[in-house]
């Protein structure tokens, strides 16, 4: 008995441990077509690995998902978060909850988790081959595959699980494609907004913690926090909104509005309220020197509070009894109501993550079996399944990873 995993990433290992275990007496075989295992669960979160994210609802868990939110709901119910914590914590990997919820090693390394699932893959006996890359399924009967390897010999295999991750296009997917199954066109997920030649670039490296941001012209509206770039603008609010949009702003070609309330949820009409209930505060203050996050307990960086009045045209020498109600309509609108044009979009650090891939419709979503082809399986990102940033896609590869493995071990037992 030969089971054949085609990819090295956390699916894969998953999947591989998994079949491994349930059936020591198969033959599991990891193929990975370049020379370099697990790079997404190296570079992720920093080089920290955001292994999964601390949501113990299964119902809660699932509505991080913008593609896959139903099924995942199923397939949590077989591999949950508490498996996830407990599966590494018992192997060795010691793990910690920060305050977003993302749970990382305690060592802030993500080789920790590396090396755990090497050497759980060894212990297990499973076989590793790098540079195998696969260009071809061939079904010879229900019970036998034969893998065509680049540069290789082929191989022959009873089960196979496909863990190949996202491709960035539907080319990529071809050799899935021709075995009949039906291929979400792929978009990139989980990117940062472009915004070339605005001056706010120059603020680079600064953060607001509670912002309110929203694509112009659609219902796409995320709260948290920013960052600006070099580039442009980053941070959770924008990756949150880069997955919930994915496709719908891959067909805008990535150029549209976007409209920012520094002040997150503090509206207008309240802004306009406290300024008035606080005008003999401020009336003699020069206006650089009345950031009024302070006082709304809001963290609106100094450095940011001097660009948008430079950028509605105040002068920073000017007092606040000095605003001519022109200008004081501005400042409340650029604080609440602050615009930019987007011009494309950069992938999140080396965090590649696609919205698209192999259908949901044509997978059992208990064994992930091909409904198309018997006892060939999926897991992870080749699939059309997505999450937000923070620890969900992961937890996705770790879910589908163990119930594609478990069943490809239990029916390669004989067992159905």
């Amino acid at each position: 008995m030969k089971i054949v995993v085609i990819g090295g990433g956390a699916a894969g290992f998953f999947s591989a441990i998994h079949a491994a275990q349930v059936n020591p007496k198969a033959q599991v075989l990891l193929l990975e077509k370049t020379n370099q295992l697990l790079a997404k669960v190296r570079v992720s979160g920093g080089g920290r690995c955001n292994v999964t994210h601390s949501c113990f609802s299964i119902s809660e868990m699932s509505k991080h998902y913008p593609r896959g939110e139903r099924q995942m709901k199923l397939l949590l119910h077989q591999f949950m978060t508490t498996d996830t914590i407990q599966w590494f914590e018992s192997r060795g990997v010691k793990l910690k909850t920060e305050e977003d919820g993302r749970i990382f090693p305690m060592t802030d390394n993500s080789q920790t988790v590396i090396d755990c699932l090497l050497k759980e893959s060894k212990k297990v006996g499973v076989e590793i081959y790098l540079k195998h890359e696969v260009l071809k399924i061939n079904v010879l009967n229900d019970e036998n595959f034969e893998l065509i390897i680049k540069n290789q010999p082929s191989i022959l295999c009873s089960k196979v699980i496909v863990t190949t991750g996202g491709s960035p296009k539907e080319s990529g997917l071809a050799w899935l494609k021709e075995l009949g199954h039906e291929i979400v066109s792929p978009v990139p997920s989980l990117f940062t907004f472009n915004i070339p030649n605005s001056p706010i670039v120059q603020l680079m490296g600064t953060s607001v913690a509670d912002a309110k941001v929203k694509i112009q012209g659609t219902k796409l509206e995320e709260e948290g926090a920013v960052l600006v770039t070099h580039w442009g603008l980053s941070g959770p609010a924008i990756l949150r909104l880069s997955a919930w949009g994915a496709r719908e702003l891959s067909n805008l070609d990535y150029q549209f509005k976007v409209g920012i309330n520094w002040l997150g949820k503090v509206t207008e009409g309240k802004l306009r309220n406290f300024f008035a209930q606080n005008e003999h505060y401020f009336s003699k203050k020069l206006i650089s020197n009345c950031n009024p996050s302070l006082m709304l307990n809001f963290s609106l960086p100094n450095r940011l509070w001097e660009f948008l009045i430079e950028k509605i045209g105040i002068s920073k020498s000017k007092k606040w009894t000095e605003l001519s109600k022109q200008e004081f309509n501005k400042l409340i609108n650029v604080i609440t109501n602050d615009e930019y044009e987007v011009k494309g979009k950069t992938t999140f650090k080396e965090e590649f993550v696609t919205c698209g891939g192999v259908s949901l419709n044509d997978i059992d979503l208990k064994t992930m079996q091909s409904k198309k082809v018997a006892n060939l399986h999926f897991a992870g990102e080749v699939l059309d399944i997505d999450g937000i940033t923070g620890g969900f896609n992961f937890q996705a590869a770790w879910t589908t990873g163990y119930i594609a493995g478990k069943a490809t071990g239990i029916y390669s037992l004989g067992i159905k």
